[in-house]
């Protein structure tokens, strides 16, 4: 019998989360679709995996015989990649990130990581607002430029800028005359969202920590360059942090400080279990100041 990487780690992280939402939000997937991988799961094992209870999952006794053996397969299968893709790309750290950095971060960094290491490559991705962890979850980064909260306990990060949080409106938006706005002011504003699959992050530019109620969602983006345009568009509006508000000025857009808001934390992270020495000579090159 055969099972994918993919609909073992759905188990694992069901079985430690006993509830199939909690497992959603941290896979980054629809709660449908997790309880569709874990049911195709069943019928190809030949048994359940879980008793599904009122309160939550509970482990059969051949899911909890199966736990420990599919969490040692796992660790082996990432120990392994790791070390066939440094065969790949030896010299290489890949730096991910979900927006432009700026903030004359990236240029020093590197610079000072390659007096380190010479002969090394940095290489920089964008990764979509869809994967939160900018590419770490699944291991296409090394390292992350990342905006907190970031939803996975495996993830360290060391927080290197806040900023407050600025409204991203049409020029011709009635608020656009104001020096500030009040988030009271926003609350019957359509906004543009992140992906579902952002989970906290998606709840934090959506101001949820100020005011739980639900938003009118009229869009949804998975780049920053497509929230802008949406709202340039006049679909609706969008928060953003104040570093970004410089980096993305263009025509048609307008921002504002929304001052009653905490503030955004722009962090760098990276995976806890990753000990290469180039993986921390490349964090600590990171000076916010």
């Amino acid at each position: 019998m055969d099972a994918h990487l993919r609909e073992l780690r759905y188990f694992v992280a069901t079985a430690e989360e006993s509830t199939v939402t909690a497992a959603a939000a941290r896979l980054f997937v629809s709660q449908p679709a997790l309880s569709k991988q874990l049911r195709a799961l069943e019928r190809r094992l030949g048994f359940d995996l879980f008793e599904r209870q009122s309160r939550g999952l509970v482990l059969t006794r051949q899911g909890s015989a199966m736990l420990p053996v599919v969490r040692e397969l796992l660790a082996a299968w990432d120990r392994g990649y790791a070390d066939v893709r440094a065969l790949t790309q030896p010299h290489t750290l890949v730096v991910g990130m979900q927006t432009a950095v700026g903030r004359a971060l990236q240029g020093p960094a590197v610079a000072r990581f390659r007096s380190r290491f010479p002969g090394w490559t940095v290489s920089l991705r964008l990764v979509g607002w869809d994967d939160p962890t900018a590419g770490l979850a699944d291991g296409t980064s090394d390292v992350a430029f990342v905006w907190l909260p970031v939803p996975l306990d495996d993830i360290a990060t060391r927080v290197l800028v806040r900023e407050p949080r600025w409204a991203a409106l049409p020029a011709e938006h009635p608020l656009a005359a104001q020096a500030e706005i009040s988030f009271a002011d926003l609350a019957d504003e359509a906004f543009v969202a992140l992906p579902v699959a952002a989970g906290p992050l998606r709840d934090f530019w959506l101001g949820v920590d100020a005011r739980p109620t639900p938003r009118l969602i009229a869009a949804e983006a998975t780049a920053a360059d497509e929230v802008l345009e949406l709202v340039s568009a006049g679909v609706g509006i969008a928060l953003i942090a104040e570093g970004n508000a410089r980096l993305y000025q263009r025509p048609g857009l307008t921002f504002r400080p929304v001052p009653d808001l905490e503030p955004a934390e722009l962090a760098v992270a990276w995976r806890r279990d990753d000990s290469r020495d180039a993986i921390h000579v490349l964090v600590d090159s990171i000076d916010p100041a």
